[in-house]
């Protein structure tokens, strides 16, 4: 497993006190940036063979979220490879080294030039290497989206919110959702499935559901495609 430690900042926490559900996101993100930096697969190596790995789901289980000034571990590790697919396992730890949020998730090897996805190599595999997945409820990728939703004002996508591949950062989907989802700290279980890349300038016309234990909110575009689906258990 590779980690790293980091305190909870002031600016990473909601209206709870806790770890908002885009910086728990965010710190799982980096800490799998960091890992493929410091094998010398990172960012600008990938770049430079035209190659990149897209985030196409989220399984997030939380078991309390870590409050202001409290210092956590984030972890993670390769859990396994097939056809064009890596999955990856992520853990956040508190002091004691008690698991507070575990989450798996799914990648896509893509070839950026031709913009379709790739088989992973063996070369790829022997990099990052392969752990045991950790034991978490089996949910496939797929989101079911309710048929009552309600749909808000739509918003474009700001410049700040784009990553090096020129679309929309991953974490940042969450960050619009959280509008329309619970504080951190009442949120079990949160799933996220990415279909399409918005990019600067887009619109993101929004349309939720609430009910009594699940929140799902659709991020869409103005002529119905969907960007990303989430679902927040209570």
């Amino acid at each position: 497993m590779y980690s790293f430690k980091s305190r909870v900042r002031y600016s990473e926490t909601g209206e709870d006190g806790h770890l908002s559900l885009s910086s728990a996101v965010h710190y799982m993100q980096d800490c799998s940036t960091f890992q493929s930096e410091e094998l010398g697969v990172g960012v600008e190596p990938m770049r430079q063979i035209g190659r990149a790995w897209f985030l196409s789901a989220w399984q997030i289980e939380f078991r309390r979220m870590p409050k202001l000034k409290e210092q956590i571990t984030i972890g993670t590790w390769a859990s396994g490879f097939k056809a064009m697919y890596g999955y990856r396992n992520f853990v956040i730890r508190d002091g004691e080294g008690e698991d507070l949020v575990r989450a798996a998730s799914t990648w896509v090897y893509m070839n950026v030039e031709t913009g379709r996805p790739e088989r992973v190599n063996t070369e790829v595999v022997a990099v990052y290497g392969e752990e045991a997945p950790l034991e978490m409820e089996e949910v496939g990728r797929k989101i079911r989206i309710p048929e009552s939703l309600e749909e808000y004002p739509a918003f474009p996508v700001r410049k700040a919110q784009i990553d090096t591949n020129g679309h929309v950062n991953n974490a940042k989907y969450i960050e619009m959702a959280e509008e329309w989802l619970p504080a951190a700290s009442g949120v079990r279980k949160l799933r996220v499935a990415y279909q399409h890349a918005a990019r600067h300038g887009d619109q993101i016309v929004p349309a939720v559901y609430r009910g009594m234990d699940s929140h799902t909110v659709v991020l869409k575009g103005t002529e119905g495609q969907i960007y990303a689906v989430l679902e927040a258990r209570v």
